[in-house]
């Protein structure tokens, strides 16, 4: 299933407005084109297409994928969306489409996208169709928070309450709370938390509701391995020093 946040029409439109500083992707961006020289990408979980974008405007050939058609239909829109390949769906989609071509050189899971997997199925699935896709050497390149940083604590409406004026919509208020914690599960951390978003124009509330898995370093590392990656680098995200892991696994054939 789809979180509302990102399938919901009306919160997909003014998703971008609630977090605009998307400083963090020009790390990635660097790892992409000046690290690993890659001319074509896979954006996986593309959301409203801000990074499949910026890749795109550097001249890289993009394909954008994401299941939930709100978020595609908001990139979609935007300026220059014309350069890049947006698919609704899942990775089944990339590999249905006889346009795609030759593998990519890089495949990409930035921000939360990695930790929506929340079982190890759809985990392990999702890494294989990524390798699939991937070009002999190709590199995946995903981001996942360290769950003993605990980053959930701060997942409380004192902290995260924001008030946003946004075009066409006006004050759009959001906040975080957290519904449950089970620092213990197998796999990783289970953590489900509400974004509830209230549009002060008509009174209207949205709620959405998500779980994330933290993984261990360990179980992302043996994880890639299983699937066919050979885990060549994993940094510290250089934005989030001490919180978040970025590894790079290469193909291996």
């Amino acid at each position: 299933m789809v979180d509302a946040i990102f399938g919901e029409p009306r919160l997909a439109a003014v998703y971008d407005a609630l977090d605009p500083d998307r400083s963090d992707l020009e790390v990635y961006a660097r790892i992409v084109v000046d690290e690993l020289g890659a001319r074509s990408v896979l954006d996986i979980g593309c959301g409203t297409g801000t990074f499949a974008l910026m890749l795109a405007a550097r001249g890289l050939s993009v394909t954008g994928v994401d299941p939930a058609s709100a978020s595609i239909g908001v990139a979609r829109a935007k300026p220059g969306a014309d350069a890049v390949r947006w698919l609704e769906g899942t990775l089944d989609a990339v590999e249905a489409d006889a346009s795609i071509g030759s593998g990519f050189d890089v495949a990409t899971m930035t921000a939360n996208v990695a930790q929506v997997f929340v079982e190890e199925h759809d985990w392990a699935t999702t890494l294989g169709a990524a390798r699939r896709l991937l070009r002999p050497g190709g590199t995946l390149v995903l981001e996942s928070r360290r769950p003993e940083r605990r980053a959930w604590l701060q997942w409380t409406p004192e902290v995260s309450r924001q008030v946003v004026d946004v075009a066409h919509e006006g004050p759009v208020e959001d906040w975080v709370e957290l519904i449950a914690v089970d620092e213990e599960a197998p796999g990783g951390a289970l953590v489900t938390f509400r974004s509830p978003t209230v549009f002060h124009r008509d009174g209207a509330r949205i709620d959405s509701e998500s779980t994330l898995r933290f993984r261990s370093r360990e179980q992302i590392e043996a994880s890639l391995e299983r699937a066919g990656f050979a885990v060549v680098d994993v940094r510290d995200a250089p934005d989030r020093p001490g919180r978040e892991w970025v590894f790079l696994a290469r193909r291996a054939d």
